[in-house]
């Protein structure tokens, strides 16, 4: 299922309300948006974001980056 563009355009960070960006998988297709201020990605469900700052994850950056958890 699809999301449509101008629903992502008009959605923002619940947290910051800033921009949201698109998080895309290996194959192109939309799985989460993404807010870059707060560092965390809201995951997209059945076409429905997720958003809830429970549901996010955190999203590594160079200097941030995430630790990975040992086997």
């Amino acid at each position: 299922m699809t999301i449509d563009h101008r629903l992502i355009a008009m959605l923002v960070c619940p947290l910051c309300k800033g921009p949201l960006e698109a998080g895309r998988d290996a194959d192109n297709r939309l799985v989460e948006l993404e807010c870059v201020a707060d560092k965390l990605a809201f995951p997209i469900h059945d076409g429905i974001p997720v958003m809830l700052e429970s549901e996010a994850r955190t999203i590594a950056t160079p200097t941030n980056p995430v630790p990975q958890l040992a086997p």
